[in-house]
């Protein structure tokens, strides 16, 4: 179930499963909301945006809630969720999947939203998207990439090609919107060749593993994982993501995994070609499928949109990388 594509004068509803916007910078909503509104779009937002307790979140009624009345909304065409956190799968029990089925529309965020956008796919069909928060659209300086790829995935009906960004960075551009500092991008690269075709699922990988074991847990046959993680763990960022891919590949359906697309790392997390390539080539289990790295979706910026439950094309051959986005 594929939802409508934006078009100019359609609503986007903002809402805070995770954290509140209470968190945002004046600067980086009043820039959030005018870049949205550039795509001729018109920015509203939930009810209960601006609550937070002592975790920085609304109560699970409230961003149930909010969650709901945007679905329900008819004028309602996106939804975009404000930042990230820790608490998105607080929500999954209270969910009325019935009423997200019948009322098909683009839900779109990452990190811990990952929680989210994998569980309504999987009780509902629905593709949902892993992509910019509202909090990302504040970003005053670097985001023409970012822009460009979400247009490409909520505004276009067609197929796309997903090209490495020229620079990127893992700066804490919240602070300081002036002062910026971007890397030149080395792009994606192969470590296992291969082709593959099948839907997509995942996204921070982390938070994606806390549906194992559940009814939200998407069926990950056929699939291609898109996975990246944060620089929570720092230096021991290795040893974590390695642990936790291990923890997907233990799953009996794993075996019929097409491919696996790995999205950058932070700098804190010390991990460069040479490291993904130790943790991908320890694991005989992946040595028949294609595995790249390297793509701009995670925590650093800029990120590509893509779509759970959409398709994806990869092609990874003599060091050469073709990958097709549609959704």
């Amino acid at each position: 179930m594929i939802p409508e594509k934006l078009k100019s004068g359609d609503e986007v509803r903002i809402i805070a499963p995770a954290r509140s916007m209470k968190m945002l910078g004046e600067d980086c909503k009043q820039i959030a909301t005018e870049r949205l509104e550039s795509l001729g779009l018109k920015v509203t937002f939930g009810k209960h945006v601006l609550e937070a307790d002592e975790t920085m979140s609304a109560s699970v009624a409230s961003r149930i809630e909010d969650l709901h009345d945007a679905f329900r909304d008819k004028n309602v065409k996106a939804i975009l969720t404000v930042i990230g956190g820790f608490n998105s799968n607080q929500l999954l029990d209270y969910i009325d999947y019935d009423l997200i089925r019948e009322n098909p529309k683009i839900l779109c965020g990452y990190s811990d939203i990952t929680a989210l956008s994998n569980a309504i796919h999987s009780k509902t069909g629905l593709v949902t998207y892993s992509g910019s928060h509202y909090s990302s659209f504040g970003m005053k300086k670097g985001f023409e990439y970012e822009m460009e790829y979400f247009k490409k995935m909520f505004f276009q009906e067609d197929e796309f090609e997903v090209k490495s960004s020229e620079e990127w960075s893992d700066d804490l551009w919240f602070l300081d919107q002036e002062n910026r500092n971007f890397m030149k991008n080395d792009g994606m690269f192969v470590i296992n060749e291969g082709e593959a075709e099948g839907q997509i699922a995942g996204g921070n990988l982390c938070t994606f593993n806390l549906l194992q074991g559940t009814q939200y847990m998407p069926d990950i046959t056929n699939r291609i994982l898109f996975l990246e993680d944060d620089n929570m763990s720092g230096n021991l960022f290795f040893v974590e993501f390695d642990r936790n891919l291990q923890s997907l590949i233990h799953l009996p359906e794993f075996k019929n995994v097409k491919g696996i697309v790995l999205g950058r790392a932070q700098v804190a997390s010390e991990m460069n070609r040479e490291k993904w390539t130790k943790l991908i080539k320890g694991k005989p289990e992946l040595n028949n499928i294609p595995v790249i790295a390297g793509a701009d979706f995670g925590h650093s910026t800029p990120r590509i949109a893509f779509p759970v439950g959409g398709t994806a094309k990869l092609e990874a051959k003599n060091g050469e990388i073709k990958l097709l986005i549609k959704g």
